[in-house]
């Protein structure tokens, strides 16, 4: 099993940066694939950001490319999402994800064993 906590969610305005954190526990974190998705009220779970297990390949949703990044540290067990130049429409609860880290990369939510509780993020205009 494995637990995956975030935090770092607040009320923002336009524009402004944020820093998600991921933290995970219960197996080896180096192992894993990771991901950031997103869900908004009314919309399907989305993924955000990428990353694999070495933190070697990323990829990122169209909608966040050259805003956003994602990052890990495996010392820490951590993920992260760095959020810059926020916009009202990036409103959403942010989930952490993880998934065995022998396949390939993926944005399927359902491939994903274990999921975080969410974090609320608020960009007001």
């Amino acid at each position: 099993q494995v637990q995956l906590v975030e935090s770092g969610g607040a009320l923002v305005q336009a524009g402004d940066s944020l820093r998600l954190s991921c933290t995970a526990s219960g197996r080896t974190f180096s192992n894993l694939h990771m991901a950031w998705f997103r869900q908004a009220p009314g919309k399907e779970r989305a993924s955000v950001a990428l990353i694999a297990s070495d933190g070697g390949r990323t990829a990122y949703a169209d909608s966040v490319k050259g805003r956003f990044t994602i990052s890990r540290d495996n010392a820490k067990n951590t993920m992260y999402l760095q959020m810059n130049s926020l916009k009202p429409e990036d409103t959403a609860v942010y989930y952490c994800a993880a998934r065995n880290g022998l396949g390939v990369l993926t944005t399927k939510p359902i491939l994903y064993n274990y999921w975080g509780q969410g974090t609320q993020v608020t960009v007001s205009s």
